[in-house]
């Protein structure tokens, strides 16, 4: 077990002290402090993993499902606060099983899709605009659509950049 592993691990056992937080209402800005922390581990775990020379099979398959679990969490929270339409996350959710699916076919012919800067754009973007929802940030829906926008285009850009794999 990696230390990067351990990080990313952590990730996935902050989300339910973040949902027990933000359902709850008992803790609103304990709850953002806890998503931000777990999303800054997102780039934390990477940044080991490279610096120590320990990037793994299991931990690069562990960081994408650790990101999608941290941000879908978040996505249906705010779908149970009234906070945003569920069609929204559903986009968002969509697009995740589609590039991941496509990740598994283009797997069998061997080849691996790493993450482009687009979908790291649209990580980026949609904890930003999750921080800004919790936070009630003035403005906070027009990042929303910027990162289902983004999120739609790196999906796109994904197939495109698989195509020949999948002939």
């Amino acid at each position: 077990m990696t230390l990067a592993t351990l990080i990313t691990l952590s990730r996935i056992f902050l989300i339910p002290v973040f949902m027990a937080l933000v359902l709850t209402r008992t803790g609103e800005m304990w709850a953002v402090a806890v998503f931000i922390v777990a999303a800054l581990t997102d780039g934390l775990d990477g940044y080991v993993a490279r610096a120590r020379k320990e990037i793994t099979k299991f931990g690069q398959l562990l960081d994408p499902i650790a990101d999608k679990l941290l941000v879908s969490s978040a996505l249906i929270a705010l779908v149970e606060l009234g906070t945003i339409s569920s069609w929204v996350v559903m986009i968002i959710l969509g697009r995740e099983f589609a590039v991941s699916g496509l990740r598994m076919v283009v797997a069998t012919e061997g080849v691996v899709l790493p993450a482009f800067f687009l979908g790291k754009l649209k990580t980026f973007t949609q904890i930003v605009a999750i921080v800004a929802l919790l936070l009630d940030v003035p403005g906070a829906p027009v990042l929303l659509w910027i990162a289902v926008g983004i999120t739609i285009v790196s999906g796109i850009d994904y197939f495109f950049k698989a195509q020949k794999h999948l002939w």
